[in-house]
């Protein structure tokens, strides 16, 4: 049966061989040589940690295949820059216009605007949306295991190292984990990351316990980066007393009225309560 997922990467495909007819691959490289080094990621949300608080990455999208318009006086320079005073670690942000709202120009603006490193967040399938995702400002790309074959994404890191950028290298299932893991800092540590992604792919509905199951097979959890499903300070709790202090948040922070605030009350549990 088809997915969402598979419908959203035979698109992507598409997209890129248009991109690549309009924007080769020269011009790309090229326009990154123009531009400085990358904010370091990594350090951001793994070196930087105190060691009992957890680090948000705030994530910026309008809208999800799964949850639809999810805010619609969407301001990504105002939502970052309410991210930021709030305490977050790094941003997220969408960039697949189709289903998500967002848009590759999104990530300068917003590095512009707040001094936190960026991910680029999209479904990417081709070497080129690496260069492109640097060449557009990006600090770090997701690279999603799903989505990949394993040559695939062992090459793409290599390119987003020699591109001085993080790599968040997510999984959905205990299968795909136990095949990537071990590229967890490949080619070399402290420029990758790994990503649990609590979202059935099937269903489409998340769930924070499946992060609970997958640590099982997980030696290092300081770079394990929870994703999906996290709506309470009781949350990140409960992640910390397992060894998990980065998380992913989007669309709960972005259904409130002020993300900021919504991020403020995420952050403020000054102690893990009794659960």
């Amino acid at each position: 049966m088809t997915t969402v997922l598979d419908n959203i990467i035979a698109r992507k495909r598409i997209e890129v061989a248009k991109a690549k007819s309009v924007t080769p691959l020269d011009t790309l490289r090229a326009r990154v040589a123009e531009r400085g080094r990358p904010r370091n990621f990594f350090a951001a949300v793994v070196n930087q940690r105190p060691r009992r608080n957890t680090r948000v990455i705030a994530e910026i999208k309008k809208r999800s295949p799964s949850a639809g318009t999810i805010r619609r006086d969407f301001d990504h320079i105002d939502i970052a820059k309410q991210y930021h005073e709030a305490g977050a670690a790094a941003i997220s942000c969408l960039t697949d216009e189709q289903d998500f709202g967002g848009h590759l120009g999104y990530i300068h603006q917003i590095r512009d605007a707040v001094p936190l490193p960026v991910l680029r967040k999209d479904f990417i399938v081709d070497q080129y949306q690496v260069w492109e995702s640097r060449a557009a400002g990006a600090d770090a790309v997701l690279l999603i295991a799903d989505v990949l074959e394993e040559s695939e994404l062992v090459d793409m890191a290599i390119l987003a190292r020699e591109l001085n950028m993080t790599t968040l290298i997510e999984a959905h299932d205990v299968e795909r984990l136990l095949k990537i893991r071990h590229y967890v800092g490949f080619p070399h540590a402290g420029y990758s990351l790994l990503g649990i992604n609590n979202r059935d792919l099937k269903t489409m509905k998340t769930d924070i316990s499946h992060t609970f199951r997958m640590l099982e097979f997980i030696e290092d959890r300081k770079v394990v980066v929870c994703e999906s499903g996290i709506s309470s300070a009781a949350d990140l709790a409960r992640l910390r007393q397992r060894g998990v202090n980065i998380v992913l948040v989007g669309e709960h922070l972005l259904r409130q009225p002020n993300p900021g605030d919504a991020l403020r009350q995420l952050l403020g549990q000054g102690t893990d309560p009794d659960i």
